[in-house]
């Protein structure tokens, strides 16, 4: 056999192998089902004012489009029971979350269990559930979550916002009455798992500071994936304590984690006259991360970067994406947050969204 045909021979045997590799099972990429998501839940509201959104090339075009082209994989929204207006209630939601499905997106629900904004320090119960028996109470969360899981088949669910304190103050106030707040958790998972085999549970506990107390007690719950808030501005500046915090409670309580919330301003400035929540130096992660477009990049970077590194890291959320100056920027009553969307003044998307991106 001469070498010209003994290469091409060996050419065909290699080939072949090759071949037969495709037969084997595709292992799914490591990255293929981590969280990179973004809490949108004020955009219907402020899609009613028609705003135009460019995107990273300076092209007009939908903003679900934009997000969904720069790898953002999941939406999160809020929900409350009833709220003043319609928006964040559940026909509000029900309605965008099966927009949100059709364009591709999985869907994660923060039921706050209240009318309104809660917090750590806000945990209101809903009006039409004030003042009725602790019975009477249990039964109306069940009948609710069923209502949502049913309806609405989030791919992930929240039992409270925020819930250091726990949630429907004052029945369920996890430092003055455990057991009722352990009551009250227990029924809403209950209607969670009752209804659906595929939406995933998240407990969610805003910072770093006594995160560790708060998953100790709530061991026994049923749940899924520990979930934490994380804005330098309230919960310290170092990521590394961020990340050993993860680490520890991802290897002490045998759970997934998430970055549930998080932001970063590209600007110090403002662009209507409502009060920004962030404004000062004092404010930042400084010198590694100023207040500008590639300082909020990095910053998001550095975030996705030490949660796939985290184990059991499974991804992070954006709070705010679209909290642009919506209502023109004389308006006091609009976004506290314009300087930390994922936006610009003009509405362009910023090169931060370039790291949400898994691949």
């Amino acid at each position: 056999m001469n070498r010209t045909l003994q290469v091409l021979m060996t050419f065909l045997i290699f080939i072949s192998c090759k071949r037969d590799d495709i037969n084997e099972p595709i292992l799914e990429n490591e990255n293929s089902s981590f969280i990179s998501a973004v809490d949108i839940s004020s955009y219907p509201e402020i899609s009613n004012s028609n705003p135009i959104f460019y995107d990273l090339e300076g092209n007009q075009n939908d903003f679900l489009t934009i997000l969904k082209d720069n790898g953002i994989n999941t939406i999160r929204l809020r929900l409350w029971v009833n709220p003043i207006n319609e928006h964040s209630g559940f026909d509000e939601v029900k309605k965008f979350s099966q927009t949100l499905k059709t364009n591709g997106f999985k869907t994660w629900l923060t039921l706050h269990y209240s009318d309104t904004w809660t917090d750590p320090g806000h945990q209101e119960t809903p009006i039409q559930w004030q003042g009725i028996s602790f019975t009477a109470l249990k039964d109306s969360v069940y009948k609710y979550t069923e209502k949502i899981v049913s309806k609405l088949q989030p791919d992930y669910i929240q039992i409270g916002n925020e819930i250091n304190s726990g949630f429907l103050h004052p029945y369920g106030h996890i430092s003055n009455n455990f057991q009722q707040y352990k009551e009250l958790t227990n029924t809403a998972i209950l209607a969670v798992r009752t209804n659906t085999k595929d939406t995933e549970i998240i407990l969610h506990f805003a910072g770093i500071e006594g995160s560790d107390w708060f998953f100790n007690q709530v061991n026994t719950i049923d749940y899924d994936i520990i979930g934490l808030s994380y804005y330098p501005i309230w919960h310290g500046k170092s990521l590394e304590n961020l990340t050993n915090n993860m680490a520890q409670l991802s290897q002490t309580y045998n759970k997934n984690v998430l970055i549930a919330e998080t932001a970063y301003p590209f600007t110090l400035e403002w662009n209507d006259w409502t009060n920004n929540i962030l404004g000062f130096k004092e404010q930042l992660i400084l010198p590694e991360y100023p207040a500008t477009s590639e300082g909020q990049k990095k910053f998001i970077k550095q975030i996705k970067k030490l949660t796939n590194e985290v184990k059991n890291g499974i991804g992070f959320c954006y709070w705010g994406a679209e909290l642009i100056a919506w209502k023109g920027n004389q308006s006091a009553d609009a976004s506290p947050w314009e300087n930390q969307a994922l936006f610009d003044f003009d509405n362009n998307a910023l090169p931060v969204l370039r790291e949400f991106k898994t691949e």
